[in-house]
């Protein structure tokens, strides 16, 4: 995924900036931060596709053995028949990379960890781009992501989601004993395939039950 660029804009997002101006100093380390990521980063995704087969306690998915659990995310896949289950990671070098500058310049550890939160954005982006264009029937669009974690979907549900899609093995993704994925700078997501005239359903800082007190929530939300 070599053309997926980096927003800076997210990336000054992340850093807390709110229209200050930048200094020569700053602009000068993103720009090095993001050639960095961009050149340790090894951008891996794995995606299948699910019937509904139940919405009532849970969310029941065909051949899965898997539920998700919420009034969200029911609410989330309310015109969908299909969802996909979807994952995505820039790879442990990333993670490496900053545990190194935290060591040795904490400033820079900081700014890198802002560009690889971006460049995992976007690298979810482009996958749910080519999903829709190549991945589902015509007339069918995709719904936003959905995470683990969001709203009342427990971030419980990581290790068994990640089961489901044998991310482990295919892209190198785990989670620890408290539910963090391994990488770090990776993602869990669902989206619904719901008729085009459906439109978008919210996802992201929209629907997170943080969104009141986070401090790096979209600035639209």
């Amino acid at each position: 995924m070599e053309d997926v660029e980096i927003n800076r804009e997210e990336v000054l997002r992340y850093l807390g900036h709110r229209n200050q101006k930048l200094d020569d100093k700053l602009v000068g380390t993103v720009e090095e931060c993001v050639e960095e990521i961009k050149r340790i980063a090894s951008p891996k995704y794995i995606f299948k596709t699910f019937l509904i087969t139940a919405r009532e306690p849970e969310i029941s998915l065909k051949n899965g053995l898997f539920e998700l659990p919420g009034k969200e995310i029911s609410r989330h896949l309310a015109g969908a028949c299909e969802c996909i289950l979807m994952a995505a990671t820039l790879g442990f070098e990333v993670d490496k990379k900053i545990r190194y500058y935290e060591k040795i310049d904490l400033a820079k550890a900081m700014i890198l960890d802002a560009c690889a939160t971006a460049y995992i954005e976007e690298v979810c982006d482009r996958v749910c781009k080519d999903i829709e264009k190549d991945g589902i029937p015509q007339g069918k669009s995709l719904t936003g992501r959905f995470s683990p974690g969001y709203g009342d979907l427990p971030i419980q549900i990581q290790k068994g989601f990640l089961d489901v899609l044998d991310a482990g093995k295919r892209i190198g993704l785990t989670a620890s004993s408290t539910n963090i994925l391994m990488p770090r700078k990776s993602v869990t997501a669902v989206l619904g395939i719901v008729d085009e005239s459906c439109g978008k359903v919210q996802s992201g800082c929209s629907v997170c039950s943080k969104r009141n007190e986070c401090a790096y929530k979209r600035r639209s939300i």
